[in-house]
This record gives C-alpha cells, sequence and structure tokens, in this order.
C-alpha cells in the first residue's frame, strides 16, 4: 500500500485521533503506520479497506474523495475505537487539501474541470473574503467556526485578532518543535500537533500559514519514507515560510497582513475581451503523478497568461494532452497549434498567477497568430536580460507572495557556443546580449520527453542563432531550462519537450560562423555563503541537537568575513551558539532547550542566505564589460 492508494484526510481528522491515543499508543504509533503502509489495500467505490492483519479490516469512508470526520475510519480489531490502527491509518494517508468555496460561485479551472498538478481542486472566481468562514473538507461550513468580519475602512489600520495571534503562536510553536526534533524525530504526533494548528489557522482566515504547515507535513512525510523525490531544500524553505508567516501575523498591519493572511484559493477575476498570441507549449509532469501540458499566451501589452491541463497519469498523459482540443470557450485548438495561433477571448477570468479560467461565461475564437519576430510578440525579446532575470526572480523567490503573479520565463536571442560539463551533468553555453554566458539546461530529464535529445542535437551545431524562451534557474551563474526555440534553419518554432529536432534541422556546419569554445568545467561564480546554507540545511534531518555537536565555528566565520558577508558570520556563529546552548538548573539538571530562541536564530539564517542567493544570481545577469582595445 501506498499513501497515493489511500483517500486524503482532513487534518483536524488526523490531529483528533492522535490526540485520542493513549501516550502508550502515541509511542507505537510511528511503527504503525510503518506496519500499516506495508499492507494490502482495495478500492471500492468511496471506501478503501486495508487489512491490518490476516483477520482484521479497517475501512476509510471518503464520500467526495475525503476522509472529513474520525467516524469515517472503522477498525474491525477488538481494542477499536480506542486502537492504534485508525490513528495510524489517518498518519499514512495524505493531508487533504482546503475545500471549495461555497456553493453557487462560478469555478472556472485551467483546464476544464481538471485538477491542478498539485492535485488541488480548480479555483474559484469569488475572493476568499466573500466566505464568512471556511468549509470543512467535503461538508458544509462548521457551525461553531467564527464569522469573519471584514475590518472597517474608516477605523485604525487593520491588525491580527487576538484569535488569530493565538493560532499563529500554535503554528510557529509546532514548526519550531520540527526543526528542533529533526525530520527523524518528528513523527506522526509532532505531524499531528502541525495539523492541528493548519486547521485552526485556516478557521482564524490565515490560510497562507495553514497552506504552509500542510507543505511542512506533506514534505516530513516524504522525508522519513525515503520518497526519491523529497529534497531538503524545500523542507527548508516550506519550514521558514511557515515560521516566517506565523511570525509576521503578530507583527503585520494593513496591506501586509493581508498579504500574510493569504487566500483560500486564488481567486480568478474578470479581465474582459482578451486578443492573445500564442507562444509555445510544454509539458508537465510532476512528482505527485499528475501529467498534461500548458500553453503559454501573451497579450498586446506583452501580458502573460496560461491555459494547461494537468491531471494524475504522469507523462503518457502529458503527452496526450499536447494534441487535445484546449478547454476554453468554442475554440477546436489543440495545445499544440495554439502554441502558434491567436484566440480572442470575451468574459475572460484570470487568476493572479495568469491562468485563463474556463468558466461558463467565457467566450473563445481561433484568432490569426504571430511570429515571435513581430508585434506585439517580438517586444518580449527586447527588454534587457538583467530586466528579465530580476522580473522572474521576484517570481521565483522563495518567500514571494503567492498572490503577487509575475512569469519566470526569459527571451533571450542567444548564439549556441557548445556542451560543457556541469556539476549537475552536460548543458549547453551559449551567448547572449551584453557577453553574458547562459547555460541552457533540461527542463524535464524524462526520456519519453523530447528535453534531453534535443538539446544535444543543438549542443552539435556551435555558432547557430536562435530566439529561445528558457525558465529561470536561479544560481550564482546565468542559468535557464530551455522550453522553446526558434526553428534553426528557418521560420517557426520548437516546443522542445514535445518536438523533436532532426540533423537535417540544424545549419550546414560549413555555413556556421563557430565561436571560441566553451571553458570546460567553468561553473560561474564561487561564494563561502553555502557554509551557512549547509548549517541551515544540516539542521532539517538531524535537529537542533547534531547541530550543536559541531564545535567551533570560527574559522567559517572568519572565511566569511574576508568575503565581505559580515551579517552571515554573525549568523552563523548565532545559529551554532543557540544549537549548543543548554541551561542548568540549581541541581545541575538540564533545563528544557530554548526551541523559540533557536527557530528565531535558524528563521533569520534561512532568510538571509535566501535574499543573498536571489542578490548573486541577479548580479550574475548583469552585462560584461567589453574588453578594451590596446594599440
Amino acid at each position: 500500500m501506498t499513501a497515493a492508494q489511500l483517500p486524503p484526510v482532513a487534518p483536524e481528522v488526523t490531529a483528533t485521533l492522535v490526540e485520542e491515543l493513549s501516550p502508550r499508543l502515541r509511542k507505537r504509533l510511528d511503527a504503525a503506520v510503518t506496519k500499516l503502509g506495508a499492507r494490502p489495500a482495495h478500492r471500492d467505490g468511496d471506501t478503501v479497506t486495508i487489512a491490518v492483519d490476516e483477520e482484521t479490516d479497517l475501512r476509510m469512508y471518503a464520500p467526495g474523495g475525503v476522509v472529513a470526520t474520525a467516524d469515517a475510519l472503522i477498525c474491525g480489531c477488538l481494542l477499536a475505537p480506542a486502537c492504534v490502527h485508525r490513528a495510524a491509518a489517518a498518519c499514512a494517508a495524505p493531508a487533504a487539501d482546503p475545500a471549495p468555496e461555497p456553493a453557487g460561485q462560478e469555478t472556472p479551472t485551467e483546464a476544464g474541470s481538471a485538477p491542478h498538478a498539485d492535485g488541488t481542486a480548480p479555483d474559484s472566481t469569488a475572493p476568499a473574503s466573500q466566505s464568512a468562514t471556511p468549509a470543512p473538507y467535503g461538508t458544509a461550513p462548521a457551525p461553531d467556526a467564527p464569522a469573519f468580519t471584514p475590518p472597517d475602512s474608516t477605523s485604525a489600520p487593520d491588525v491580527a485578532s487576538p484569535a488569530q495571534r493565538v493560532a499563529a503562536d500554535a503554528l510557529w510553536s509546532a514548526a519550531a518543535a520540527v526543526l528542533e526534533a529533526g525530520v527523524e524525530g518528528a513523527g506522526a504526533v509532532a505531524q499531528a500537533a502541525l495539523l492541528r494548528a493548519a486547521h485552526t489557522a485556516r478557521l482564524q482566515h490565515l490560510p497562507r500559514a495553514a497552506g504552509a504547515a500542510l507543505s511542512v507535513v506533506t514534505l516530513l512525510r516524504a522525508a522519513r519514507a525515503g520518497d526519491p523525490s523529497y529534497r531538503t531544500p524545500d523542507l527548508v524553505t516550506a519550514l521558514a515560510e511557515l515560521l516566517g508567516t506565523a511570525h509576521r501575523v503578530g507583527t503585520a498591519s494593513g496591506a501586509e497582513l493581508a498579504a500574510v493572511r493569504g487566500r483560500g484559493r486564488r481567486p480568478y477575476s474578470p479581465d474582459g475581451s482578451l486578443r492573445l498570441y500564442g507562444l509555445f507549449t510544454e509539458p508537465v509532469v510532476t512528482d505527485s503523478g499528475h501529467g498534461g501540458a500548458r500553453t503559454w499566451v501573451a497579450g498586446p501589452d506583452g501580458r502573460l497568461f496560461t491555459v494547461g491541463d494537468v491531471a494524475p497519469g504522469g507523462v503518457g498523459r502529458a503527452l496526450g494532452v499536447a494534441d487535445r482540443a484546449v478547454r476554453l470557450g468554442e475554440s477546436a485548438l489543440t495545445h499544440r497549434e495554439l502554441g502558434r495561433a491567436g484566440l480572442a477571448v470575451s468574459g475572460a477570468t484570470v487568476s493572479p498567477d495568469g491562468r485563463l479560467g474556463a468558466g461558463k461565461g467565457v467566450k473563445a475564437v481561433t484568432a490569426r497568430g504571430a511570429a515571435w519576430t513581430e508585434p506585439p510578440l517580438a517586444a518580449l525579446w527586447e527588454t534587457p536580460p538583467l530586466q528579465q532575470a530580476v522580473r522572474a526572480l521576484r517570481a521565483t523567490s522563495r518567500y514571494a507572495d503567492p498572490d503577487a503573479g509575475g512569469s519566470d520565463l526569459l527571451f533571450l536571442d542567444v548564439e549556441l557556443r557548445g556542451a560543457v560539463r556541469d556539476p549537475g551533468g552536460t548543458c549547453l553555453l551559449a551567448s547572449c546580449d551584453g557577453g553574458i554566458a547562459v547555460r541552457l539546461t533540461v527542463a524535464d530529464d524524462d526520456p519519453a520527453l523530447a528535453h534531453r535529445d534535443n538539446l544535444m542535437l543543438l549542443a552539435t551545431a556551435p555558432g547557430t542563432r536562435l530566439r529561445i524562451i528558457g525558465r529561470l534557474l536561479p544560481a550564482l551563474h546565468p542559468r535557464l531550462a530551455l522550453l522553446a526555440c526558434s526553428h534553426p534553419m528557418g521560420e517557426g518554432t520548437i516546443d522542445l519537450g514535445f518536438d523533436r529536432l532532426r540533423r537535417a534541422d540544424l545549419p550546414v556546419p560549413d555555413a556556421l560562423v563557430h565561436p571560441a569554445p566553451p571553458e570546460p568545467g567553468d561553473s560561474g561564480a564561487h561564494s563561502p555563503l553555502h557554509l551557512l546554507e549547509r548549517r541551515v540545511e544540516q539542521t532539517v534531518p538531524a535537529g537542533r541537537a547534531a547541530l550543536g555537536m559541531l564545535g567551533d565555528v570560527s574559522a567559517e566565520a572568519r572565511r566569511l568575513r574576508r568575503a565581505g558577508l559580515p551579517t552571515a558570520a554573525g549568523l552563523l556563529t548565532a545559529l551554532c551558539a543557540s544549537a549548543a546552548r543548554r541551561e542548568r538548573d540549581a541541581f545541575g539538571r538540564l533545563l528544557p532547550a530554548d526551541t523559540d530562541g533557536f527557530a528565531t536564530h535558524w528563521l533569520a539564517a534561512a532568510r538571509y542566505t535566501s535574499a543573498v542567493s536571489e542578490s548573486l544570481c541577479a548580479a550574475a545577469w548583469e552585462p560584461r564589460p567589453e574588453p578594451a582595445v590596446t594599440g
């Protein structure tokens, strides 16, 4: 049995089941979760049955796809309902995402009725503030949930309510406990505390913090299960987002508080009539097993929009969806056709991140497209690379406002220089305006997609000039995931994830002006910032105690100061000192560790390293000075 085979369980259900366990059973819970994960399970409609042993079954009832109450988990063992099996099943299952907005509101989707890549339901057109109370998972709004009263615009600046501050404090404490214990120590009980805090925050209209808590739980489970898709930096980001958001609830006001609170759903807003021009289509394949396609289009003013179709199915579905009609109005264009054509849309609805809604009131018909060298698309390539990189960094920042919108795409005119070895593998080196050397990497290494083969073929044609679209990959040197390019031999464009280039599509070698060969092994700029970054990351798997055993870090601090990073040196020293600090009482007994103090130092270090990394990434895109002419 895998977690994907089990229905999602509402966070408050998991928290309640764990809280009701006796202290003895709580100690056995992690082992029970592991044991239950190895047992067979089968689904029959809305019911999933797990064979606890040869004679006992546990049933999970999920009407509407979510286990919404504790009574929906029924165990046949002699100790039920006070057994450990119900809580173990809830902990083994995925945590359910927040429920949709109340009925009666139009619900356009990114791709008709398909869920998003993270498995969530399609978005609502109405702002979250229109909902008085968040609805429980798969049910009507809870009768005991407090009503939300919008702040009076004539009163003092909006500040968090006492109940919101209490909810934020609970989130902080639960996250600090996870940081204290590390992945190895943050078992089902610690996760249940996070889920309870997330549910309370959701009831208090703090969806951004609640969502961050659910992300932490999901990543903790992936780490403990040995999921190959798990990455420690992802959990670092999620924990820092949770701690930072929880902290800011008590200090923010006005517009800042609105951003900290976040939105329960990313709402679609009306955008009238739009004239859109296709750019390209990319495959979407997620670690959660979803697959599909996303087509990028642009308006006359350069605004970027997407039309997507992502649902469970993996890479096989991604390859098939590309040739299916987009679910937008009356258009019969497929995704790949839309990437080279145009649309005239009336009654358009758009989310903050540019996704086009497909509600009943949206009308769309096929229209003429534009080449990348024609207006209005040509203007996308006229913005200097540095400005594009700074804009993309704002959109991809680890701690960006989820509702801020923006795109992580760059539009560049480049000259290919050839393949170079890189710590992450082979990539394609190219030069663009300003003498900037850009590393172009594979967007998705799945062999069923065309990315890898196309990149390797382009690497055999140094001197080729291309117009490209890539996704910014934050690094200490200019780096993009290559998504689309102009045809090397003439008009037209290539969707590098779907279309396969052939040798005949490349210029004849003798017709190329070969640039100087790339420098092999050139890994770009270096910075000792990693000395602080690795300590931040080391805390997450092993907890505070492991960091406290590192001993003297004065040599690393001196190296940071010599590199002009005195703040990093101070943060490193304070972080390690806080990890090692344990006070004793008058009898010499160790007092409880200061988890809040350590979490504060760790959060400061995590946010600082992120900010400096983004600054170094932007600096890497600055134009290179032309060499002086002597003589």
